[in-house]
């Protein structure tokens, strides 16, 4: 029993090794996670009472407990019964795949990295690209019942889109996205997981994977969880508002319980003066397809010719960002209301409602009367056609810088020569023959508010 024994040293200390980690996982860590996680309760306690939508015991739970719950649903059990049968696999190899695709989509929200570096960060990259404004606010949007599911609705013009309504949205909850796979990049993903977004793969028409997503989905919803949801399912290539995707729309539907928590959809609409992908996407859209070819020289080179204009002094802002929250649907009237094509009428009305409330800005409006125009403008002649213009767009929400049409029309002026878009010439203002597509492309933006008028 007291024999002594001799070791190899390098047996020795992986015997030490071995020891040292069962003592840490048995001791240490489980009261290191024990402390975190009482660090992360009192940040969500300090924090839900300055939300206006505080933060769900949903999404705060595990993620490792929720793949779990997610795996065992029964819908999904029933689903990977059916993808077993149809594919001559065994359940547990389909089992396999169905918890790999929760891995997948289930995210990892921490309040901290939300609250203290996400949002802090999302102020930051608009306030520096642009001039931020909220445009349009519905005073219905104060009346939500506070226990009920919200759901922001919004069109797509760029990768920006998240980071203005996550800065905007900041004071009334942590929104969470579903986002493509453009943003499974390590660490990108790791960041945005932490952020609560979940992954979807919008192209997919696995089954199993399809039903997986959607009791996440529909889980989330229950569990009020606040979201953000894009229904022209991508990024808007010509400018133009899309007709709506109803994937998640469907999802959300699907697991609405009219005797339970009411879903309340608020429809976000955003416009900008400067889309940063904008040559990407309308090169997208004239080769009839959504593969963006964005190589990284050419985003290194943008990102390093901002940065010396900075230091230089020379940098201005890309003009104006707006952002504008219209009125507000209950799911549980809509659903009261409409018995044929439900899910249609929900896509028709949350876009119609984003489209009343979009914001007009600078460069759409000098864009849209340079194009209507037969001939060069002088200075003069364009402040007109757009004070024309605003006249008759009653109905939309018109952003004037400084409430000032002349200062309004020599912001989208400016923006427009800086790009080369237009020249001035004798006092004249022409559009840059090859660029003409470009302009087409922001007064598409405000374009369907014409229809909304006429009717």
């Amino acid at each position: 029993m007291f024999t002594t024994i001799t070791l190899p040293l390098w047996l020795f200390i992986l015997l030490v090794l071995f020891a040292t980690v069962t003592a840490l996982s048995h001791f240490l860590f489980p009261s290191v996670r024990w402390f975190f996680r009482k660090r992360a309760e009192r940040v969500v306690d300090r924090l839900n009472k300055k939300l206006t939508r505080p933060i769900e015991p949903f999404k705060l739970a595990r993620r490792t407990d929720m793949i779990q719950r997610l795996s065992y649903d029964p819908e999904v059990t029933q689903a990977i019964v059916e993808h077993a049968r149809e594919f001559g696999v065994r359940e547990d190899v389909a089992f396999q795949k169905a918890q790999r695709y929760a891995r997948e989509i289930v995210p990892s929200f921490s309040a901290t990295a939300y609250f203290g570096i996400g949002t802090r960060l999302a102020k930051w990259l608009a306030t520096a690209f642009y001039r931020v404004r909220l445009g349009h606010y519905d005073e219905t949007l104060t009346e939500v019942p506070r226990d009920a599911t919200v759901v922001f609705v919004m069109n797509h013009r760029s990768n920006m889109d998240y980071v203005l309504v996550t800065y905007l949205a900041a004071r009334a909850s942590a929104l969470s996205y579903a986002v493509g796979e453009w943003a499974q990049v390590w660490p990108l993903s790791r960041l945005i997981r932490a952020m609560g977004a979940y992954f979807i793969r919008r192209k997919s028409r696995n089954a199993l994977y399809r039903r997986v997503l959607a009791r996440y989905v529909q889980m989330a919803t229950r569990n009020g969880v606040t979201q953000a949801v894009f229904p022209e399912g991508g990024l808007s290539l010509d400018g133009a508002l899309a007709p709506p995707k109803l994937g998640l729309l469907n999802y959300i539907v699907d697991g609405f319980d009219p005797d339970g928590r009411d879903i309340v959809f608020v429809p976000v609409a955003i416009n900008y003066d400067r889309v940063l992908e904008d040559r990407i996407l309308i090169a997208a859209g004239e080769a009839g397809n959504r593969k963006f070819r964005a190589r990284m020289s050419v985003v290194m080179g943008f990102v390093l010719k901002q940065l010396w204009l900075w230091i230089t002094f020379r940098y201005h802002r890309m003009g104006y960002a707006s952002v504008s929250f219209g009125q507000p649907l209950s799911l549980r009237e809509h659903t009261a209301t409409q018995r044929g094509g439900e899910i249609k009428a929900l896509g028709r009305a949350l876009m119609g409602r984003i489209e009343d409330v979009m914001p007009v800005l600078p460069v759409p409006l000098v864009s849209d009367v340079l194009l209507a125009a037969e001939a060069p403008m002088t200075r003069a002649a364009v402040e007109a056609a757009v004070a024309d213009r605003i006249n008759g767009l009653q109905s939309a929400h018109v952003h004037l810088p400084r409430d000032d049409l002349g200062y309004a029309v020599e912001v989208g002026l400016r923006q427009l020569r800086k790009r080369g878009l237009i020249r001035l010439e004798n006092a004249l203002y022409t559009i840059t023959p090859e660029e003409t597509h470009v302009l087409r492309y922001y007064a598409r933006s405000i374009s369907h508010l014409d229809d909304a008028d006429a009717a």
